[in-house]
């Protein structure tokens, strides 16, 4: 245990997750005064021999405190694929203000989910209203423009993409605006096939590991550090972690496929209630065993049909 930058005690671990299904692959505990990327590179390497036999293309993403330039030849010699994102230093701010004006082009953000009846109109937006009427300092974002170039960072032997996403944001106070600013966000990438706006949504589409980091703080509690020491409380966090990898496994051999790729995105506590805490009652009943099923939700035929699945799984 020891001190955050906050000044708190406690642990700061690192989580590896898989995009696709929410899985954690590898949790690591470590002191509170860690660093984000401190001792991610052997884990992350052993993520990758874990998933490699499995899949086609592996792309790692991360934020901008994961862009380990000395390591992204290594990956990239060994046909991995990354998007992290890159801290906006003066030298990259300068080859990006260098651009010609016609190199950039409106960002045209990709939608989240596809709207399966009609789109809902959008609420009033009474927050920003009452910022306008009591004159506070407010931040509008006025437009949004992409661009690319190569760059090689200092312990690379190559250069690679950088997509840079240019923000145009107002800064008011009340019905006056104060002045233009522009902000600057950069991402590299060695993927070559993608559009710039795809590059983008991809790298924004990392922020969806909150919700798994939420889920083992609030789901299955694993951050709850029980006990006294580092390598106890990694332990917990590690078989506590199994009971969320558990319910992506059960999501994926439903032989519904919708209605498993619905569980992987649920919340740990509604799949406890739905699936995992049926209240039943055991008959013995001559040579059988009979379990009675005493409540009804909408899950109950897809927990029989995984059942029946897992059943003709099962060895002879």
């Amino acid at each position: 245990m020891a001190l955050s930058y906050k000044g708190i005690w406690g642990y700061a671990p690192l989580i590896i997750t898989l995009a696709n299904t929410g899985e954690v692959l590898y949790l690591v505990n470590r002191p509170g005064n860690a660093v984000s990327h401190e001792g991610c590179v052997p884990w992350i390497d052993r993520a990758i021999e874990l998933v490699r036999p499995h899949a086609a293309e592996i792309t790692l993403r991360g934020d901008t405190d994961f862009t380990l330039s000395g390591e992204l030849d290594r990956w990239d010699s060994q046909g991995i694929k990354f998007i992290f994102g890159m801290d906006a230093h003066p030298k990259v701010v300068q080859l990006a203000e260098s651009l010609s004006e016609s190199t950039w082009k409106p960002l045209e953000r990709m939608a989240r989910y596809e709207i399966a009846t009609e789109p809902r109109g959008k609420p009033q937006r009474i927050k920003e209203a009452i910022v306008r009427f009591k004159g506070y300092l407010n931040k509008e974002l006025v437009a949004e423009s992409v661009a690319e170039f190569s760059y090689q960072p200092n312990k690379c032997g190559r250069s690679y993409r950088l997509v840079v996403v240019r923000k145009n944001i107002s800064v008011q106070k009340g019905e006056t605006v104060l002045l233009e600013d522009i902000k600057y966000f950069f991402y590299i990438t060695n993927h070559t096939a993608y559009c710039a706006e795809k590059i983008v949504a991809l790298a924004n589409g990392r922020c969806d590991q909150e919700n798994v980091i939420e889920q083992l703080k609030n789901g299955v509690n694993a951050m709850r550090m029980p006990v006294d020491d580092l390598l106890s409380n990694w332990a917990y966090m590690v078989m506590s972690a199994l009971a969320w990898n558990l319910k992506a496994w059960y999501g994926l051999l439903m032989p519904n496929r919708e209605r498993g790729l619905e569980l992987l995105r649920m919340e740990f506590r509604r799949f406890l209630h739905l699936i995992v805490m049926l209240p039943a009652q055991i008959v013995r009943s001559g040579r059988r065993i009979i379990y009675r099923i005493m409540g009804y939700n909408d899950w109950l035929k897809d927990f029989f049909a995984t059942w029946e699945y897992l059943r003709r799984m099962a060895p002879a």
